[in-house]
C-alpha cells in the first residue's frame, strides 16, 4: 500500500483514507455503509446510540460489537428501548458482549424515549436532515477533515434541548458523516460522491 494526497492505494487498486485501508472490517464498513444516506428512524437511532457508546473507544470496537448491541437493544426499535426498565439495565450491565457503561446505557434508553417524543415534532430523521449544510467539506487529506461544524453544533443543541444525551457537536458531526448528511470522503477516495447527496468536486 502507498499513500498519496492523504489516501492509501490498497492492494485492490482503490484509494481509501488510512482509517479504512487496513482493517478488513473497517474497509467493508467504509466501502458499503459509511457516508451513505440513512433516513429511517430506527436506523438513525441506532447510529446515534452507537456514536455515543463509541466515545473514548475505537469505531472498530463498536463495529465488532454491533451484532450484540442489536440483540441487546431490541434491534434498536425506539419504542422497545423506550420501555426498558431497571431489569433491562441490570441485564445490559451484565452483558459482557457490549460496552457496560451505566451512563451510556441510561443515555441510550433516555434517547429512545426522546426519539419517540420527537415524532410529534416531525421525528428524528427530519431533525437530523434539516441540519444538512449548503456545502460539504472537500478534504484532500485527513488533517483537512473537520471534527465539528456550525451545523453539528446547532443540531447538538437541538438534540439536547429535546432530552438527548451523549450528543456533543463532535459526536453529532461523526453521526452526520456516517449517515450522509455531510460528505467527508477524501477527494481522492474511490467513495467520494458515492452517496448521491453531494456531487464530487471537479
Amino acid at each position: 500500500m502507498s499513500e498519496t494526497d492523504g489516501t492509501v492505494l490498497c492492494e485492490d487498486g482503490l484509494r481509501r483514507p488510512p482509517w479504512a485501508a487496513r482493517d478488513p472490517l473497517l474497509r467493508e464498513y467504509y466501502d458499503t455503509e459509511w457516508g451513505m444516506p440513512v433516513h429511517g428512524e430506527a436506523e438513525l437511532f441506532e447510529r446515534l446510540v452507537l456514536e455515543g457508546f463509541q466515545a473514548g473507544l475505537s469505531w472498530a470496537t463498536i463495529l465488532r460489537k454491533r451484532p450484540a448491541f442489536r440483540e441487546a437493544f431490541a434491534g434498536f426499535d425506539p419504542d422497545a428501548v423506550a420501555a426498558f426498565g431497571a431489569p433491562d439495565v441490570d441485564r445490559l450491565m451484565a452483558d459482557a458482549r457490549i460496552i457496560r457503561n451505566r451512563r451510556k446505557i441510561d443515555a441510550a434508553i433516555g434517547n429512545a424515549r426522546a426519539t419517540v417524543d420527537l415524532r410529534a415534532e416531525g421525528g428524528l430523521p427530519q431533525l437530523i436532515w434539516s441540519h444538512r449544510p449548503e456545502r460539504t467539506p472537500e478534504p484532500r487529506t485527513v488533517d483537512e477533515v473537520p471534527s465539528r461544524s456550525p451545523e453539528s453544533e446547532a443540531l447538538a443543541r437541538e438534540l439536547k434541548r429535546r432530552g438527548f444525551r451523549f450528543v456533543g457537536p463532535v459526536t453529532v458531526f461523526a453521526l452526520m458523516e456516517a449517515v450522509g448528511v455531510v460528505d467527508t470522503h477524501l477527494v481522492g477516495s474511490h467513495r467520494r460522491g458515492s452517496s448521491g447527496v453531494w456531487e464530487s468536486p471537479p
